[in-house]
C-alpha cells in the first residue's frame, strides 16, 4: 500500500458558512462584492463529518462546490513553508487555501485516487485532485495565485465519506486501502492539466470508478470528442472581467 514516510496527523480541521465580502460600489474587480464560504475558521475541539459536509461549513457554489465526491476539502501544510516565501506572508495560516482539513505528512505524491483513509470515528476516500477556483486569488488579492496554485500541482485533493463520524485536529490518519497506487493525485493533476496529448492517459484515469464522476466526464470527453472545458471562469472568474 505504500511507504508513509512519517505519520499523517490531522494538523487542523476548518469551517465557514458563505458569507459577503467586497464592496458593491468597488472598481477594482478584487475589491467588488461577492459571496464564498471560503473564509474558514479552526475548529478547537471534535467536530462531526457527514456525507456531503462537515458541521458548520457551507459552500455558496453548490454546482462546482461540496455533495459527495467533494465533501471534504483537504491541503498538506507541507506547502504552507513554499506559499509563505512566495506570496510573503509568513503568517499565512491553515486554512488560507480554503480547505476543511489541513493535513501533515502528506501531498499529493503519496496520496492516490481510491485512498481510503481513517481516522477519530471517520473512513474517507480520495475522489479526485483539487481544481482550484478564482476566489482563491480574491481572497489573497493575487490574480495569478489560482493558476499558480494549479500549475504547481501544489492543488489538494478531495475525500468522498465512506463512514461519517466524528474527527478532531491532532489525530494521525491510517490508510487501510490503496487499490490504485499507479494514480497519485500529483499524476492525476499531470494528466488533466499538463498532458493533454496523452490520451491513453487520459482513458486510463478516466476509466476509474473511483474517481469523482465529474472528472470521468472531463476525461471522458477529451478522449472520445477531443475537446477540454474552457478553464478561464474557473481560473478568472469576474477577475477576468
Amino acid at each position: 500500500m505504500g511507504t508513509i514516510l512519517r505519520p499523517a496527523v490531522l494538523a487542523s480541521v476548518q469551517v465557514g458558512r458563505p458569507r459577503q465580502h467586497g464592496d458593491a460600489d468597488a472598481t477594482d474587480p478584487l475589491d467588488r462584492l461577492w459571496t464564498s464560504g471560503f473564509y474558514k475558521d479552526p475548529v478547537a475541539g471534535p467536530v462531526r463529518v457527514g456525507v456531503t459536509n462537515i458541521d458548520g461549513d457551507g459552500q455558496a457554489d453548490l454546482v462546482h462546490h461540496g455533495g459527495p465526491d467533494k465533501a471534504v476539502c483537504v491541503y498538506p501544510a507541507d506547502h504552507y513553508p513554499y506559499w509563505r516565501e512566495a506570496l510573503n506572508r509568513p503568517d499565512l495560516p491553515p486554512g488560507a487555501f480554503g480547505e476543511n482539513f489541513t493535513v501533515e505528512g502528506l501531498t499529493e505524491a503519496g496520496v492516490c485516487v481510491g485512498d481510503v483513509w481513517t481516522f477519530g470515528g471517520v473512513a474517507l476516500q480520495v475522489s479526485q485532485p483539487r481544481q482550484p477556483c478564482w476566489k482563491l486569488a480574491r481572497r489573497w488579492r493575487v490574480k495569478t495565485l489560482t493558476l499558480q496554485v494549479q500549475q504547481t500541482g501544489r492543488t489538494g485533493w478531495y475525500f468522498r465519506v465512506l463512514r461519517e463520524g466524528v474527527v478532531a485536529p491532532g489525530e494521525q490518519l491510517a490508510l487501510v486501502e490503496r487499490p490504485h497506487p499507479e494514480w497519485t493525485v500529483e499524476r492525476a493533476n499531470t494528466v488533466m492539466h499538463h498532458n493533454k496529448a496523452d490520451l491513453q492517459a487520459a482513458a486510463e484515469l478516466g476509466s476509474l470508478p473511483l474517481l469523482s464522476t465529474s472528472w470521468r466526464e472531463t476525461l471522458t470527453r477529451r478522449v472520445t470528442q477531443g475537446t477540454s472545458p474552457d478553464q478561464s471562469k474557473r481560473l478568472n472568474g469576474p477577475l477576468g472581467d
